[in-house]
């Protein structure tokens, strides 16, 4: 490079001010003049890199020094401005771009094998100052330049050129700590900067770091912030690792990610272009080959099962682009793919259906078939089923014809049932098809032996598989099919009774054969009574095979007959060991089509005689046998309580007496026959004047919370929650322990009952207004729970995660929400005159208040927790009418709180402020002249002036504390006013302090009433004190060192000095008397000598303990003569 005559430091500087300001100015107002003050900054930059001094030791950049400075200068102004200005969005975008384009020039011009003098250009002099200063600013306190910073760096990133090790090291590490920002912005584009590096990761530079991958998967999966995720989402490698990761995002919370996983990011790169021919597309990362079996399935359920209709609509473009794609011939790549035959490449539909299971899951290929004929209906409508098609008929063509009829019958599209055959040639086609399964596997199972290893049996086994799959399409297919042609119904009918009656029929195909059954039977009493004859033969064909039967004449024609019945017992006894275990495969055999009869069945038992025999001597007798004869046996006789109301109510207390020594497997299917059977028979089992639906609610309740089996467990708050919204149970305690269940950590892996239960208390709370306010009954009860078990999780050490309290206190707004209600009942359109009470969550603020007061609480609340419930207040919806009543309890416990038990926490205090300023501002004219004086007299409000006036201030309670000296020991509940909405928790189940009142009070200085402060003071065990402020006088006639009963007694004066043993000299005539006298003498003295040891129920009331100030100065004179 030619040297120049150097001009002075200071007039470089002004030429290249004035020539970057002109270009900066350019660049902030528009975005289509970016490109030409590419070329016009370059052009000054390699002006600048022209001055250069030769130096000893060596040549010194001089002008690119000078450059660097003035870019840095103008840098430094754009980087303070806030985030969304267009000026400075445009001139940090143009900066980026400048260094892409200075890159790729510089990358042009350099001589490919010039490697070594790559890092000496001004390109990269240039990239690695900007670098630095960029990274400098990760760190800055203002979120402003960070957010900058990062910006810029986003816009350049791709197109760094070669770095140092060092400057790559610093970024990457500079990028992981701002990925964790406090910002949510700055996170989002750290986090596209991150998956542009990820791109280059090589495994040695992992070491013993977390890698740049690995980071970005976890930020993906645990970010609070949808804007986050959703940049990872976009920009975050695809491969092995990163795809298993973003297939779970097609279940995010927010629904524009759930559109864009499906839509854009799986869509978009099914195919892909080959390196540097765009016209040429190859498999790509996302290509349904590549995806497992597992994973196709999951995208379809997750995305054609979404709420959203958005999200379908993507994933119905994605199956379609999948059908599309599916034979893409496979070029060399990276990625692992499912090889498949040329000849099994099928077009269209067909070769949709293969990227499925359709020997395990036919559900979800069905839903990915359907959404084809929704979105391509000429599919549909051009499909043919000619005598070609059902020649060569696969598993993939059976399904198609069959799928095809269900469209039709969905969408009412009779005429399009015309391209299917008739019942008669379906007819046969099963029929040849059966037949050809029970060759192939006879001669299957007869080859497959030690002596044949060369079978290969997993082939066959394949094949069987693929065989039985055809044939149960075609009997689904049948189902559907329009019977007005007799002949083709007595030939389907035939037939299916001959597959039924074969022993040898596969337990898989035993379901549609009823399917079709039902379908050509007159009645359910006929379909009945076929089944009935079906098992009828089946088992006498193993019991009477022996017997002398000349005439050919079955000796057992049905199971009602008591000859067969007698000739069935006595056949069994006598059986041979392998007729016997013939004869209990065809008994299971015979349970399960029992079953499947039951199933599909809706008369009662009582009509169907024939059912009794099948009971006593079939299901009945499985029930006695261990095993899957126990299993089906217990479901079969569980349906049959379903049409005999008799046997129901006979048998349910039997099925929960069987619930505890059961195996999982056996609880699950009791759990599902009681339900059904409490669903189905409620009158009969619960309105018959016994204690059924308590027995039965304390036996869910119990079990419920005790089960271990997270499958059982869930199924029996499935269970439950039917029972709860159908109105059949109303315990709170139901509602209660399924809540506690729902928010426990224990349940946190069990996505079922947590899915179920999600559900069920937003359908129970918008039902109805009463089970609004059941909800907001179990509010408190829950708060406090919640409260004492995190205190015993920190204090355990614990790692137990408990839910939050705001988590908890949204749930409970969102449920007890009046608009909500009133939404949900105008939607379903109810005439039975529900309305939603608007003052539901008034009263729940209500509680709340009183609540605060914390009066004979066991548990202390937090002041996390109180500033949640303060905050709470705030959130609540407050109706524009509320009754006088409600407003002024409300306003009367505000006022109250604040004097006597005023909150100490600022947070709390604003709460409660703006709370009470937004009611009395709201309600200001139903409030006016409010006088507490005249609310006394209110009869309606006598119950809430009771509960404050057993409030003590306190101001009063730290007076009291300074008088009498504390013990020890545990605390005395009392009831209160809080008891109506708070729990076990929330007050003791000991007596009443209006009724019975504490002895150790009588150790102050002076006697005072009764309070809340006694609760500190143990009523039992508790010992004197060592120093009283004052000893109370002793009485002259007193033969004890105790004090006297003129203390606690108004009538002492006439007896205080009648000690105990002068009652023994008395006269006969005045003997009851004294002795009643001595007795309450020696009462009040084993009361005061054990200090309080004695039951609280034996302590007669007493008035001094009222609120009376003469009785108190009656104390007080008494204590001053003595």
């Amino acid at each position: 490079m030619a040297q120049r005559s150097l001009p002075t430091p200071h007039v470089m500087r002004e030429q290249f001010e004035l020539s970057i300001s002109r270009i900066f100015d350019q660049v902030q107002a528009s975005l289509s003049n970016h490109r030409k003050n590419f070329v016009a900054l370059n052009k000054v930059h390699m002006e600048a890199a022209a001055y250069t001094e030769e130096t000893p030791r060596g040549i010194k950049i001089i002008g690119e020094t000078q450059f660097q400075k003035v870019f840095h200068s103008f840098l430094l102004r754009a980087l303070p401005m806030k985030k969304g200005l267009p000026a400075a969005d445009r001139v940090l975008k143009f900066i980026g771009g400048y260094i892409r384009y200075m890159n790729e020039k510089a990358l042009l011009e350099r001589d490919p094998e010039d490697v070594e003098d790559s890092d000496n250009t001004p390109a990269y002099r240039f990239t690695r100052f900007l670098l630095e200063f960029l990274m400098d600013g990760f760190l800055a306190k203002d979120k402003t330049v960070r957010y900058r910073v990062l910006y810029t760096l986003q816009g350049m990133i791709t197109h760094l050129g070669a770095i140092d090790e060092e400057s790559y090291n610093s970024l990457r590490d500079g990028l992981m700590g701002r990925v964790h920002d406090k910002e949510v912005s700055i996170r989002a584009l750290a986090a596209t900067c991150l998956s542009i590096l990820a791109r280059s990761e090589t495994p040695s530079e992992i070491e013993d770091n977390m890698s740049i991958l690995d980071t970005l998967i976890e930020i993906m999966t645990y970010d609070s912030s949808p804007e986050v995720r959703r940049a990872v989402i976009m920009n975050i490698p695809l491969n092995t690792r990163s795809l298993p990761a973003i297939l779970e995002r097609t279940r995010d919370e927010d629904q524009p990610i759930r559109k864009l996983v499906f839509g854009q990011i799986l869509k978009n790169n099914v195919l892909e272009n080959e390196d540097g021919e765009e016209n040429v597309r190859r498999i790509g990362p996302t290509h349904p080959r590549t995806l497992t079996i597992a994973q196709r399935e999951l995208i379809v359920k997750n995305g054609m099962g979404d709420r959203d209709t958005v999200v379908r609509k993507a994933t119905e473009l994605l199956i379609s682009t999948w059908m599309d794609s599916s034979n893409v011939k496979i070029e060399e790549q990276d990625v692992e793919i499912e090889d498949q035959p040329e000849e099994l490449r099928e077009s269209g539909p067909l070769a949709l259906l293969r990227l499925f299971d359709l020997n395990s899951d036919l559900s979800v290929a069905k839903i990915a078939l359907m959404s084809i004929f929704t979105t391509r209906p000429v599919i549909f409508n051009e499909a043919k089923f000619s005598a070609e098609y059902w020649k060569d008929l696969t598993p993939e063509k059976a399904f198609f014809a069959r799928v095809y009829v269900d469209y039709c019958k969905e969408t009412k599209d009779e005429a399009r049932l015309e391209a299917v055959p008739v019942v008669t040639f379906v007819a046969f086609q099963i029929q040849d098809k059966f037949n050809a399964y029970i060759d192939f596997s006879t001669t299957h199972d007869g080859l497959k032996s030690p002596l044949n290893p060369d079978i290969d049996t997993l082939q066959s086994d394949e094949e069987k598989i693929s065989r039985l799959l055809v044939i149960s399409e075609l009997l689904k297919l049948a189902a559907n099919l329009d019977y007005s042609d007799e002949t083709g119904r007595r030939k389907t009918f035939k037939l299916v009774r001959h597959m039924l009656e074969s022993e040898v029929l596969p337990e898989v195909l035993m379901a549609p054969c009823l399917d079709v059954l039902r379908v050509l039977s007159v009645s359910e009493r006929d379909l009945i009574r076929l089944v009935v004859e079906i098992v009828s033969e089946l088992r006498d064909n193993i019991l009477c095979e022996d017997i002398d039967n000349p005439l050919g004449e079955p000796a057992v024609q049905s199971f009602n007959e008591t000859t067969s019945t007698r000739l069935s017992r006595s056949c069994t006894d006598d059986l041979s060991p392998e007729k016997k275990e013939r004869l209990d495969v065809i008994d299971l055999r015979c349970l399960k089509m029992c079953i499947g009869m039951l199933e599909r069945v809706d008369t009662t038992f009582e009509d169907n005689i024939i059912l009794d025999g099948l009971l006593r001597e079939l299901i009945i007798p499985s029930t006695h046998r261990d095993g899957i004869f126990l299993e089906q046996g217990i479901k079969a006789l569980g349906l049959c309580c379903l049409i005999a109301r008799t046997m129901a109510v006979q048998s349910f207390r039997r099925f929960m007496g069987f619930f505890s020594s059961s195996p999982p497997g056996i609880r699950l299917i009791l759990v599902h026959s009681l339900i059904d059977i409490f669903m189905v028979h409620e009158n009969a089992i619960f309105n018959d004047g016994s204690n059924n639906l308590q027995m039965t609610t304390q036996f869910l309740l119990l079990h419920t919370v005790e089960e271990q089996d997270p499958k059982v467990q869930a199924t029996l708050c499935q269970g439950m929650a039917k029972l709860v919204i159908s109105g059949l149970i109303t315990d709170i305690e139901v509602l209660k322990t399924l809540l506690k269940i729902y928010i426990s950590p224990s349940s946190g892996r069990n996505d079922e009952l947590r899915q179920c239960l999600t559900v069920f208390f937003r359908i129970y709370s918008h039902s109805s207004a009463s089970n609004q306010h059941q909800m907001r009954k179990i509010f408190l009860l829950i708060f406090l729970d919640i409260c004492e078990d995190r205190k015993a999780s920190i204090e355990s050490e614990d790692d137990i995660e408990v839910i939050g309290s705001s988590q908890l206190a949204s749930m409970f707004i969102e449920w007890t929400d009046p608009l909500h209600l009133a939404q949900a009942l105008a939607t379903r359109q109810l005439i039975d005159g529900q309305v939603a009470d608007e003052c539901i969550q008034l009263d729940m603020a209500k509680d709340i208040i009183t609540l605060l007061f914390e009066k004979d609480l066991k548990v202390e609340i937090e002041k996390e927790d109180k500033r949640v419930l303060c905050q709470l207040l705030n959130k609540m919806y407050i109706p524009d009418t509320v009754d006088e009543y409600r407003i002024r309890s409300l306003k009367l416990l505000m006022i109250n709180l604040r004097t006597r038990r005023p909150l100490r926490d600022t947070i709390c205090k604003t709460a409660l402020a703006k709370f009470e300023a937004t009611i009395t501002k709201k309600f200001e004219k139903q409030l006016e002249h409010f006088s507490e004086e005249e609310f006394r007299k209110l009869a309606e409000l006598q119950e809430l002036f009771l509960f404050l006036d057993s409030i003590i201030p306190e101001d009063d309670i730290e007076l009291t504390e300074i008088d009498i000296p504390r013990t020890r020991g545990r605390k005395r509940r009392s009831e209160s006013m809080i008891s109506t909405t708070t729990g076990s928790r929330s007050n003791s189940a000991g007596p009443s302090t209006d009724k019975i009142k504490s002895k150790s009070k009588y150790r102050s200085k002076h006697p005072r009433l009764s309070t809340e402060d006694d609760e500190d003071v143990t009523a039992e065990g508790t010992p004197q004190p060592e120093a009283p402020t004052r000893a109370i006088p002793k009485r002259a006639a007193a033969s004890r060192k105790k004090p006297p009963v003129i203390v606690i007694s108004s009538d002492s004066e006439e007896h205080n000095e009648a000690p105990e043993k002068n009652g023994k000299n008395t006269g006969a005539r005045f003997r009851p008397a004294i002795k009643e006298e001595a007795q309450l003498d020696k009462d009040l003295d084993n009361l005061l000598d054990n200090s309080g040891s004695s039951s609280l129920s034996e302590v007669p009331f007493d008035s001094i303990m009222d609120s009376d100030p003469d009785s108190e100065d009656e104390v007080n004179n008494l204590l001053a003569e003595e």
